[in-house]
């Protein structure tokens, strides 16, 4: 089973009710529930590709029958809404739509909201707007200008059943919220510890504190996590795999903090054969270990100053929404001191084991007396088999209704102003201002498969075509399976796995000439989306006399790498192309008024 959002808290004190009398109530009822069985339903792909933000539809006709229900997979994939209004058919007509958050289309589509007016929704309760503020409240407007009636949970109505509904939205997303407002990820705090509060023997020895069952549910955690954080001592110590192989999801990054790099030649992290390890430590510390960590593909980043706090904020920039922490008590402290932690998920063993020297779960915080303890809030207690699971909040999900103007008072975009001039337009994940420039955009092209092939195949983003190339032309059945499985892959997110973990461990299946052609394909690809869809070229050509990058601080040749190192080809591309625009424009421009 995995971890559930379930609010312990005690209640909460309503800010108004509109309704009154049965009917009201009946009405909030209904609606609470749709709105957690949307939450539910967004939390359902939590982990499978990372990141994205969690969303679900459900779809209720008037006599309160499920019609239909979707969730967002992952990002490059079709609408949660989308899917809804497919399963609900012409049932969709004068019902209502349930959506734990707003839409956020980014890519120019509104598909979202056109599969609702489509359908013929007449009603949408949603239950918190867009965290992002480029995306705040736009969905909403939209909504409403095509007639569609929209109450948004805390501003058009409230009660106490709707208040915990909204708050399940809250916790569903919580990830992105934090990431929009505290610009570091979402971090959980994990441990496992002896009812006398040991995380292992004096010796060191840890295995095992927990029970099997629990071990099952930390491998759960792993998989709806971007990354999983541990320092030099637990890799000395413990020599772990860090893996989700019992959990639902996906395998997380492993990152190791460690200052000195005091770390063993031989570790289950440098085994970078399914899945990365990242390495942080201080600039300049062993540079020999540094290459080999290297030659074994792990990639190390070096900091001025090594410290949580630097490395969140390293990490948010890299795209992460959520980092679970499963590091001894030195780091955990300094993770907390640092405010970087926002929840602390422990398991507690029937156990008892002693010993003063015995490390404990947190290591010093320099607090003397216990009115300087930190509380935690909306705590939840869960037996799962011999062991307690004590789980909760040391920073609240920020709530996003201050920042969010009323309905008399929301603003209106100004059409003089163009959102897209800047001297340098950063681009990255899919969910940014720009996010329709990346190859990991949901819009399908028709390339054929390989330069000599006539026959065109829909390839579902740009990404697909890419890593599907790498092995087109080589005579060999595992590269044309390979193939086909990065065209049929559900999301370009899995496609890209797919492609660098053959890339990586069967570089033989790779053709010969992809390091020359690599460029090329990219920009074939690109060019035939932005000819595809027209707003998407309209956008292109806004950005005229701005530089693009890729502000992928990882990537240094697609990207603009994390201090401008980067050769950023991928921006070089857009820009070659928009070029190539203008140019037919003006050539165009030309023969006209010639004619």
């Amino acid at each position: 089973m995995a971890l559930s959002f379930r609010v312990c808290s005690p209640p909460l004190i309503c800010r108004a009710t509109l309704a009154s009398g049965d009917n009201g109530r009946n009405r909030h009822a209904n609606d609470a529930a749709f709105i957690r069985r949307a939450a539910d339903l967004a939390d359902t792909s939590a982990g499978f590709t990372s990141p994205h933000p969690n969303f679900g539809c459900v779809i209720a006709t008037s006599s309160g029958k499920v019609a239909g229900e979707g969730y967002l997979y992952a990002e490059g994939t079709k609408p949660a809404e989308a899917l809804a209004v497919e399963a609900a058919g012409e049932s969709s007509i004068g019902s209502t739509a349930y959506l734990n958050m707003e839409p956020g289309d980014c890519h120019g589509d509104h598909t979202a909201v056109s599969a609702l007016v489509q359908a013929g929704i007449g009603r949408a309760v949603v239950g918190i707007r867009h965290p992002l503020q480029h995306l705040r409240g736009s969905a909403i407007r939209e909504l409403r200008g095509q007639g569609i009636e929209v109450d948004v949970l805390g501003e058009d109505f409230q009660s106490k059943v709707l208040e915990d509904a909204r708050k399940s939205c809250l916790l569903v997303n919580a990830p992105l919220i934090h990431r929009a407002c505290s610009r570091v990820p979402f971090s959980v705090l994990k441990y496992a510890m002896t009812l006398d509060g040991k995380i292992a023997a004096s010796s060191g020895h840890a295995a095992w504190i927990s029970s099997k069952l629990s071990r099952t549910r930390v491998f759960e955690l792993r998989g709806r996590s971007d990354a999983v954080i541990v320092g030099g001592n637990t890799v000395r110590q413990d020599d772990p795999r860090l893996t989700a192989r019992h959990g639902q999801g996906h395998t997380p990054t492993r990152i190791v903090m460690s200052q000195s790099l005091d770390l063993p030649e031989k570790a289950n992290l440098w085994d970078v054969s399914e899945v990365s390890t990242i390495v942080a430590t201080q600039r300049g510390a062993r540079r020999s270990f540094q290459k080999y960590l290297a030659s074994k593909g792990v990639e190390v980043v070096e900091f001025d100053m090594l410290n949580p706090r630097e490395v969140m904020e390293y990490f948010h920039r890299r795209g992460h929404l959520s980092i679970l922490w499963e590091c001894g008590g030195t780091l955990a402290a300094s993770a907390i001191s640092s405010g970087v932690i926002h929840k602390v998920v422990a398991f507690v063993a029937p156990k008892i084991i002693g010993g003063s020297k015995a490390p404990s779960p947190v290591g010093e915080l320099g607090m003397v007396e216990m009115s300087q303890a930190l509380n935690l809030i909306d705590v939840c207690y869960e037996q799962v088999g011999p062991d307690m699971l004590v789980s909760g909040f040391l920073q609240p999900v920020p709530d996003l209704l201050p920042v969010i103007p009323s309905e008399e008072a929301t603003f209106e975009i100004d059409p003089s102003v163009n959102p897209f001039e800047s001297s340098i337009i950063f681009f990255y994940k899919t969910w940014d201002l720009y996010g329709s420039f990346s190859n990991f955009s949901p819009h399908a092209i028709r390339m054929p498969c390989g330069e000599e092939n006539d026959e065109y195949v829909t390839w579902p983003s740009v990404e697909h075509y890419y890593q599907a190339n790498k092995f087109v032309g080589v005579d060999n059945p595992m590269a044309h399976d390979c193939v086909e499985k990065i065209r049929t892959a559900k999301s370009p997110e899995e496609a890209a796995l797919i492609g660098r973990a053959k890339q990586r461990q069967q570089p033989e299946l790779v053709r010969s000439d992809w390091e020359e052609a690599k460029i090329e394909v990219m920009y074939r690809a690109l060019k035939c989306k932005f000819s595809t869809y027209p707003h998407l070229k309209a956008m292109l050509l806004s950005t005229a006399g701005s530089v693009l990058v890729e502000a992928s601080p990882h990537d240094l040749f697609w990207g603009g790498g994390r201090e401008g190192e980067g050769l950023n080809y991928l921006g070089r591309s857009l820009m070659q192309l928009r070029s190539e625009y203008l140019a037919e424009s003006s050539v165009s421009a030309e023969n006209a008024s010639l004619a």
